[in-house]
């Protein structure tokens, strides 16, 4: 403990959506470690679930005129109610995130992801933070509540670029057209986009659409066609008898309504804004036909993340294979891995060979058609688009995709990257990078350098 007692505002964050359960238990231990510190607490030691909650414990908190703010990011959220806290308040700022263990079932917190999406919306405003990932009754926490908040500048790194390779593939994504269906949701800096930004800088054009569309056109899908998917389905897809018959139905018909925008359009990539909506006003899931899309080189970002869409039509088109759009959800430091994961929209060449793709329902929404599987083994390149910063950038890293169980229930995989798990953390993090990176199998790293090059990018190297 520090010789100078603080007085600390304390606002958990969590969302119902989530396992609530394990969630108070987390934050029961985290509120214990801030006793522990002998600093005076205000603010709110129970969860706060929504925003007229959480206004009203920083109405208490302003009243005590804190030293320092603690968010306790306990499950995740997006990142509105922590800008607006940021704003609200110019005392220092800390985040603290909880890891969860990798046990094969739902991620029950996905706390690092609302970390994720807190440090790139506060670092486009410019707002410094320290912060902390670590479970409850670990050491550190004195560090996060006296340090003064730093960050880590995105720096280029050395890269020898082929102009000729290139300019070849930017010439190859010009013209290339991403249909948007729907708005990203709220919070979701990492998914904003300029369309004339972007276009400027891939030739790439972007199309909006409103989910109605989506739906409409899935409604319409005749029933052949829905069966006939299905039949063809089964064939490397186990468990689908065991999913609800008519959610399932939906949820394949979207896969036409998308095959039908793209034959109208053109279009060679999608961004979806996969939830709520798609469940609460339609009844099904999206993520099965996103990997079937995947699987058939028309990728799908969701969230309605343009630059994610953009960037996988960038490695499609270096490594010449399927690409998947992965959130990092965990670091470990002691095993030195990261776990990448998405509910259930992996390419499905993308399984372990030796474990049979199965059918399953989204963990927080409860609706089919998901994929579930663990990632192959093998090499693999993460790249992203970045406006880190409101800087644009090329972030690519490396890593060897281990054979492990299933740490997540979806589509996930643990990696060793290139760099210590540790030090990726700290570069992720205090670099404000966004939450959507694509990954490919195999060593792209050259041919992305020469894209950057060619496209006039800096290149960061995770």
């Amino acid at each position: 403990m520090s010789g100078e007692s603080l007085t600390i505002g304390v606002l958990p964050l969590g969302r119902p959506t989530f396992d609530v359960a394990f969630a108070e238990e987390m934050l029961a231990g985290m509120m214990a470690d801030l006793r522990a510190t002998g600093h005076r607490l205000v603010g709110s030691a129970h969860l706060l679930m929504d925003a007229a909650s959480t206004e009203a414990a920083m109405a208490d908190i302003k009243a005590e005129n804190p030293d320092r703010i603690v968010v306790l990011q306990v499950t995740f959220t997006d990142a509105a109610m922590t800008c607006r806290i940021a704003d609200a308040f110019e005392q220092p700022l800390a985040i603290w995130a909880v890891p969860e263990p990798r046990l094969g079932g739902r991620l029950r917190l996905n706390a690092f992801c609302g970390l994720n999406l807190a440090s790139h919306a506060l670092g486009l405003r410019g707002r410094l933070f320290s912060w902390r990932y670590a479970p409850p009754h670990t050491s550190g926490i004195e560090a996060m509540l006296t340090d003064t908040p730093m960050v880590t500048p995105l720096i280029a790194g050395d890269s020898v670029a082929d102009p000729a390779q290139g300019a070849a593939l930017l010439a190859q994504l010009a013209g290339k057209s991403i249909a948007r269906i729907g708005v990203h949701p709220d919070g979701f800096d990492t998914c904003a986009y300029d369309s004339e930004r972007l276009a400027k800088l891939t030739g790439m054009r972007v199309t909006g659409f409103e989910l109605p569309e989506l739906f409409s056109r899935a409604r319409a899908a005749p029933e052949a066609a829905a069966s006939g998917l299905r039949a063809t389905l089964s064939e490397n897809l186990s468990g689908l008898d065991h999913v609800d018959q008519a959610e399932l139905d939906r949820s394949l018909r979207l896969k036409l309504a998308l095959d039908g925008m793209k034959a109208d359009g053109g279009f060679d990539a999608f961004a979806i804004r996969c939830w709520p909506e798609t469940f609460t006003e339609y009844g099904g899931a999206v993520c099965g036909p996103a990997s079937m899309m995947g699987e058939g080189r028309v990728p799908c970002a969701c969230e309605a993340d343009v630059y994610g869409a953009a960037t996988q039509l960038l490695l499609q088109a270096a490594s010449d294979q399927p690409v998947f759009l992965v959130d990092l959800v965990d670091m470990d430091a002691s095993d030195d891995t990261g776990v990448i994961w998405h509910c259930g929209q992996a390419p499905i060449s993308m399984a372990d060979p030796d474990v049979v793709a199965r059918a399953t329902i989204h963990t927080n929404r409860k609706m089919p058609l998901l994929f579930e599987f663990p990632l192959k083994p093998g090499p693999v390149t993460f790249v992203r688009l970045s406006q880190a910063r409101g800087q644009q950038c090329l972030v690519i890293a490396r890593g060897k995709m281990l054979k492990r169980e299933m740490a997540f229930t979806g589509t996930s995989g643990v990696v060793k990257f290139e760099r210590p798990a540790g030090e990726m953390l700290t570069r992720v993090i205090d670099s404000g990078l966004e939450h959507h990176m694509a990954l490919a199998y195999g060593d792209h790293v050259a041919v992305l350098e020469s894209f950057a090059a060619a496209a006039g990018l800096p290149v960061i190297h995770l």
